[in-house]
């Protein structure tokens, strides 16, 4: 049997559940998931390697109305997962009407390659409003397959490899056959610390934060890591850091945790807080933490 090879491109709405697909798939938590909109900001693979197969899936922000220059930068993220994707998977939810980015979606309707359209998060509906949904982007995406799916539950998720291994074309490998992406591992620990954040601040506070992983060293029973969080205002960096440090310290530990499970080692983990003011409307600043 020939060897087959292909991206498979995941893009969608906010907060629909891309992420846990990605990670649902790929079967690794590579995509880090909260209940917020946003939480995605880069295009972040995540690779499935079989005897005769290899399928990089490629998860991307939520499509978005731009209010920074940051989101110019997520944007520009789900444009090329559409232009350069083998296959797309276009995700929405059970609770989704019309996606909000009428561009996008035309973009959608015009590609050639195989598209699934994937109605997620049907474990909260009913059959009626399946039916319906169904019915709907059968209509808006015609040349699609639509599958009703629950990503965090794995409903239908068997079908949808199906249709991508019959979809994806044949050739050799784009990534050596042990990789699980192509992100360093200080990428992912930087996304662990983020998502506590997210998770533990509300309003514009996890929005407005950035990751930067300073130090990590690696020594023979332990792995060192040094964190500095970015924030735009002196106001978010004394919310973060909490009275007597509170907040900081519930963040440390719990991504330590995480961190260490991911890393499968010992870690020791600091973390500290620095206001680089308005860095999501600057462009020079974006470039700077890899936008």
């Amino acid at each position: 049997m020939a060897h087959k090879s292909g991206f498979v491109n995941i893009v969608g709405s906010p907060n629909v559940g891309k992420s846990t697909l990605m990670n649902r798939l790929v079967g690794e938590k590579l995509s880090i998931v909260t209940n917020k909109a946003q939480t995605t900001r880069h295009r972040i693979l995540g690779i499935v390697n079989n005897e005769d197969s290899q399928i990089v899936f490629s998860d991307t922000p939520g499509v978005v109305n731009s209010a920074y220059k940051l989101h110019d930068s997520m944007m520009s993220y789900v444009n090329s997962s559409i232009q350069d994707a083998d296959v797309l998977l276009f995700i929405t939810d059970a609770k989704e009407t019309e996606m909000n980015h009428k561009e996008t979606l035309e973009r959608i309707q015009r590609l050639e390659i195989p598209v699934l359209c994937l109605i997620n998060k049907m474990d909260l509906s009913d059959q009626k409003n399946v039916k319906e949904k169904l019915e709907y982007w059968q209509s808006r995406l015609p040349k699609a397959n639509v599958f009703p799916i629950s990503a965090l539950h794995g409903f239908n998720v068997d079908s949808v490899w199906e249709c991508i291994l019959d979809a994806i074309p044949e050739s050799p490998p784009y990534f050596d056959k042990d990789a699980i992406s192509d992100r360093p591992m200080r990428f992912f620990v930087s996304e662990i610390i983020r998502e506590k954040i997210f998770m533990h601040t509300q309003k514009e506070i996890p929005y407005a934060c950035q990751v930067e992983i300073e130090e990590y060293i690696e020594e023979e029973e332990i792995t060192r890591i040094r964190a500095l969080i970015i924030v735009e205002r002196d106001s978010q960096k004394g919310i973060l850091i909490g009275k007597g440090g509170t907040m900081l310290k519930r963040l440390g530990r719990e991504a330590r945790i995480e961190i260490e499970k991911f890393i499968e080692s010992k870690v020791f983990l600091e973390t500290f807080v620095k206001v680089d003011k308005d860095w999501r409307g600057s462009e020079k600043k974006l470039k700077k933490y890899g936008y």
